[in-house]
């Protein structure tokens, strides 16, 4: 960066960015030694069940393959690319890869930890409820994909090209929109296809959270899952 692009750059300058690597790495690796090392203790003094060795397993694997994930996104920052023209950067791909593993690590601790913290509802199996824990399911995904579309705007610093809202500079569908060749690059490499992706994938996670919530109050549910979907309401709105 500093031989292409930064040839001004500080001594305090670069050291803020070092220690700000620095930190995030110390961080990972604590987190990691808080996983791995409470569950040998636990694992060592029997108090785990067997399916909850499983888990632990699991995710102590994450934990590690979230650093190996990390390390490997780096990587593609210090590569040389002879055909980029740009700012140094590392892989879309790579950071929606190490995002995704986050996420799906993080999801999975704070699941497993409510499940031994709290005792589970006993909810007679009725129709609007099976259609309910579905549709939560599927804004979940919803959900998710939209954040691994923010980490490919962040990756292609696609929030540069267009900064009004709702349209696109003058145009609701910009014209550039799939200017890559072939059509399919052009949702994961096309910065402005793929600001326009996040922006459809936000309002559709938005809509989906407040058509969840309306369809929460027509069902019977128990003080601590309604407060958990209006809860998902509010954040969504503060997003």
């Amino acid at each position: 960066s500093f031989t292409s692009l930064n040839h001004d750059m500080t001594l305090p300058e670069f050291k803020f960015i070092w220690y700000m690597e620095y930190s995030h790495r110390m961080w990972g690796r604590v987190v990691g030694l808080a996983y791995i090392l409470p569950a040998a203790y636990f694992w060592r003094r029997g108090w785990l069940s067997r399916p909850l060795k499983g888990r632990v397993l699991a995710l102590c694997g994450l934990v590690c393959f979230q650093g190996l994930l990390g390390w490997y996104m780096v990587k593609s920052g210090l590569e040389e690319k002879p055909d980029s023209y740009d700012i140094p950067r590392v892989s879309q791909y790579r950071l929606a890869a190490h995002l995704g593993s986050a996420l799906v690590l993080y999801s999975a601790s704070l699941w497993t930890g409510l499940s031994l913290l709290l005792p589970q509802h006993k909810l007679p199996e009725t129709k609007q409820l099976l259609r309910l824990r579905q549709y939560a399911h599927g804004t979940t995904a919803l959900i998710f994909l939209t954040a691994l579309s923010g980490a490919f705007v962040a990756g292609l610093d696609a929030g540069l090209v267009y900064n009004s809202f709702p349209k696109m500079g003058e145009r609701w569908i910009p014209d550039d929109l799939l200017a890559f060749s072939p059509m399919l690059k052009n949702f994961f490499e096309n910065p402005t296809t793929v600001q326009f992706d996040h922006r459809i994938l936000g309002i559709a996670s938005v809509t989906a959270v407040t058509a969840l919530y309306l369809f929460s109050r027509k069902i019977p549910l128990p003080r601590r899952t309604r407060m958990a979907v209006t809860s998902l309401l509010a954040v969504a709105c503060v997003q």
